[in-house]
């Protein structure tokens, strides 16, 4: 998959009701050796910014998702690959940022951090409320990142 391809993918998982952080993981289901109902699972809580607390984006979350089924190993304690995983998680959220200035949904969507804000209830999804909100745009740009940096980053063989 291009990163084009995987940007749109993710565009519209978003666009047909998925949450943010759903439509990144989702986008890489397949290839990580995930099933969807699963992966949607997962990622529900951390749409909206951390189960709509608007904190960290759910984009970015989805993609440091990504990030742990693609290059950790599972084997508890160990610090290289600990390390590893946190430089990539910092390298693509680092990218994300540099493009949109920040990866706190709040902020992204510019919002006060008012606990007043705060609702666990989604807004309907409408002609208006695509208008208003970025996410989609945020999460095709999360899945090309995350695609761009997988294919030019391969799994190392444990081995080596």
């Amino acid at each position: 998959m291009t990163p084009e391809e995987a940007g749109k993918k993710a565009e519209s998982l978003f666009k047909s009701g998925y949450a943010c952080s759903q439509a990144v993981l989702c986008t890489f289901a397949d290839e990580l050796g995930l099933d969807e109902a699963t992966a949607l699972k997962i990622s529900l809580p951390f749409g909206g910014g951390m189960g709509r607390m608007r904190e960290v984006c759910g984009c970015v979350s989805g993609m440091l998702m990504v990030c742990g089924l693609k290059y950790a190993n599972g084997v508890a304690g160990d610090k290289n690959c600990k390390d590893r995983c946190y430089a990539v998680s910092q390298e693509l959220a680092g990218e994300f940022k540099k493009q949109n200035g920040s990866i706190i949904c709040r902020e992204l969507l510019g919002l006060s951090r008012s606990a007043d804000t705060l609702q666990t209830v989604s807004e309907e999804r409408t002609a208006a409320y695509y208008q208003k909100r970025p996410c989609a745009k945020l999460a095709a740009l999360a899945a090309e990142i995350c695609c761009r940096y997988i294919s030019s980053h391969p799994v190392q063989d444990p081995e080596q």
